[in-house]
């Protein structure tokens, strides 16, 4: 559990950061590694090119019979005089016996078994690294020489060296230049990652600066300025649009708030004086003739009766979207429509109403669908003339209903789904001017449309739902 916790406490760190500290550390390890690893890579290559080199060196260097002879007749006898080995090479050789004689001023060579073993005949040729009696490490290449004639029957192995100092140093030096270059990078890079997190995380600053603006002002009229087409610009964007759509919701909720005050205050205003009128005779003592007071009552109940209207409208329409839809199921729309019809008919029984209702099945809720056609149904009852015919008809999810009534202007026809809208020659009859509204809003979460326009021949109104769906409900359909 500690060890466990102790692991994730860098993380944890790490994410506290803010988020351009994270890039530029994040840069910065990444070119690290990337630079180490090409600075290793590098450092393999020029040690394995120089000891290639320094193999070379030695394999095309030859000692001939002659130094073989004197550098022996030295070792015999010192006082012989011998020339050094040539350039920087060493020249050893070594007998079977393990013997060995070194060139002049040069320290002796470790003797390995695969030198005696070429001393002896049993190898031809033999490249290693040893020790030099002083500590440094060389390079031998010891090769098969046969016994000399005057000097030595026997064979021998002639060791030729050179020190590995000829490859360290030049590694060391490379080694220090790559480690120095590679810090510089490391440094310069966690620079411009830092500098280019910046850069890049400044359209992201100034959408924070932007959201907590709004937090404290509640200013939605801010916007961020963005070019191109990159995540930023598209993020900037969709900021915008929400900031849009959020002002724009604010309004028309500050307009249904306005609009509903303005229509609940005249049956309010209505209601008051009814019953500040049945109250004051109340307390003078004085009644109210009967036949007023009956129409004293019946105005109350009206008013009520439009005041629970027009609060199950503004319910309605304040949902949200989701929970007015409800659960969607397939539903039938010619068994909606009789129900709607039937209460209709019970609203206008001096109208003669017309249906010819084909099969249409649709995707959506039951209630909500009910209600609209209610709604439409409602409007065609409301302004038909006395005893007049309302033609309703179903047919390929298109639902038709057709009053005779005076009909809505064609400069009026933009604003009839409008809420709180209502035609001037429909302000002295019942209503919130919301039925036409919650009938859009209806229509349109089934992925329908609905229109109206007048009839033609008229007078009257045509209005018209289509609503996707089929004349058959699906196969797991009851």
């Amino acid at each position: 559990m500690n060890s466990t916790a102790a692991a994730g406490a860098p993380l944890r760190r790490f994410r506290a950061l803010p988020l351009r500290s994270r890039l530029a550390l994040l840069v910065a390890v990444a070119v690290a590694v990337a630079v180490a690893a090409v600075a290793t890579a590098s450092w393999f290559m020029v040690r394995n090119q120089l000891r290639s080199q320094l193999d070379a060196s030695l394999r095309n260097s030859t000692v001939d019979n002659r130094y073989v002879r004197m550098l022996l007749n030295a070792c015999a006898d010192p006082s012989t005089g011998v020339p050094p080995a040539p350039g920087s090479y060493t020249v050893q050789i070594v007998t079977a016996a393990g013997t060995t004689c070194t060139s002049p001023n040069a320290s002796p060579i470790e003797v390995k078994q695969e030198d005696l073993d070429v001393a002896a005949g049993r190898r031809l040729e033999v490249l290693h690294t040893t020790k030099a009696r002083n500590g440094a490490d060389m390079r031998v290449l010891t090769t098969f020489k046969r016994g000399v004639p005057g000097i030595t029957p026997d064979s021998v192995a002639v060791s030729l060296t050179r020190p590995m100092s000829e490859v360290d140093e030049p590694l060391s030096s490379l080694a220090w230049i790559l480690l120095v270059f590679s810090g510089l990078g490391v440094l310069g890079a966690g620079a411009a990652g830092l500098w280019v997190a910046r850069t890049g995380l400044r359209p992201v600053d100034q959408l924070t600066e932007a959201v907590e603006h709004i937090a404290r002002t509640e200013d939605l009229t801010v916007q961020i300025p963005h070019e191109g087409d990159d995540e930023i610009a598209r993020l900037s964007r969709s900021f915008n649009s929400m900031t849009v759509a959020l002002a724009s919701s604010r309004e028309r909720q500050a307009q249904l708030i306005a609009d509903a005050g303005h229509e609940l205050r005249t049956p309010l205003t209505s209601l008051r004086t009814n019953i500040e009128l049945l109250a004051r005779s109340e307390e003078t003592g004085r009644p109210i003739p009967a036949e007023d007071r009956r129409a004293l009552m019946a105005s109350v109940k009206a008013q009520m009766t439009e005041l629970a209207s027009l609060i199950g409208d503004l319910q309605e329409l304040a949902r949200p979207d989701a929970a007015a839809r409800g659960p969607l199921k397939v539903v039938a729309l010619h068994e909606i429509t009789e129900s709607a019809l039937a209460r209709a008919r019970l609203r206008g029984p001096e109208l003669t109403i017309s249906a010819a209702l084909e099969p249409w099945y649709v995707r959506g809720e039951a209630a909500s669908l009910e209600r609209a056609v209610v709604n439409v149904l409602d409007n065609a009852v409301k302004f038909s003339p006395p005893g007049g015919t309302i033609e309703v008809a179903l047919r390929a999810g298109e639902l038709t209903v057709r009053d005779h009534g005076p009909g809505i202007p064609a400069e009026e026809l933009p604003h009839v789904f409008e809420r709180f809208w209502r035609s001037p020659s429909a302000r002295a009859l019942p209503g919130s001017g919301l039925g036409l509204s919650i009938v859009a809003r209806t229509v349109q979460q089934a992925g329908g449309t609905a229109q109206l326009w007048p009839a033609d021949p008229g007078p009257g109104t045509v209005a018209v739902l289509r609503l996707p769906g089929a004349p058959t409900p699906p196969p797991d359909q009851p």
